[in-house]
């Protein structure tokens, strides 16, 4: 199954290291940040969940919720938290899916045959709280994500659900964003973006960040 941006993330039911998880359920009224990682005590998929742990605060002020998958049993995710946690210096507060079955692997086609036959990639989902996906990553199994990204594009969704602008490559919170082209009416402008703008060229507008 291919899922595309603006497809709603399908839900499923599985066994975590929590418990049974019914997705949707958990996800509630959050945005989530769900990324599969190849197998249990693996050095690289040790540093991103240790990573995850420490970026808790920065999500809890985002309203995300962090969710991991990998095929391995829920006996061998809660024997490998305590590895994380001792190797990481954090805890591990957010649940892993024990995807034994493949169940939600093939749902979300985390399984490339090419890479591996049995394995899960290093595929991450940003989904908005409508339980619609925003974004789709996948890294190679050699590669580990880079964290500060997802937050880095969290923040740009964030702020174009909630204003008319656009963020321009390399984008950072608080950098100036771009004017879209499906604004053109000199009032509305005015009104949008009561800050002003420069324009280099009358497609490229650009105006200071609208909640700063």
């Amino acid at each position: 199954m291919t899922i595309r941006l603006g497809d709603t993330a399908p839900d499923f039911e599985q066994d975590s290291s929590i418990g049974k998880l019914k997705f949707h359920e958990w996800a509630g009224n959050s945005w989530v940040v769900l990324f599969s990682h190849p197998a249990d005590f693996t050095p690289v998929c040790t540093t991103e969940l240790g990573l995850t742990a420490k970026l808790k605060p920065e999500f809890d002020k985002r309203n995300v919720k962090a969710i991991a998958l990998s095929v391995d049993p829920a006996e061998s995710h809660t024997a490998w938290i305590k590895d994380i946690e001792e190797t990481q210096k954090t805890v591990v507060g957010f649940p892993i899916i024990a995807d034994a079955d493949r169940k939600v692997a093939t749902l979300y086609d985390m399984i490339h045959p090419e890479a591996s036959a049995t394995a899960t990639v290093r595929t991450l989902f940003v989904i908005d709280p409508n339980k619609k996906v925003r974004l789709s990553i996948t890294y190679p199994m050699s590669t580990g994500r880079n964290f500060d990204e997802v937050l880095r594009v969290i923040d740009a969704l964030q702020l174009t659900d909630g204003y008319t602008v656009a963020t321009p490559g390399n984008w950072k919170d608080g950098d100036d964003v771009i004017i879209p082209l499906t604004v053109q009416d000199p009032e509305v402008l005015k009104q949008k973006y009561p800050k002003g703008f420069t324009a280099e060229r009358p497609y490229l507008r650009v105006t200071p960040q609208p909640n700063k």
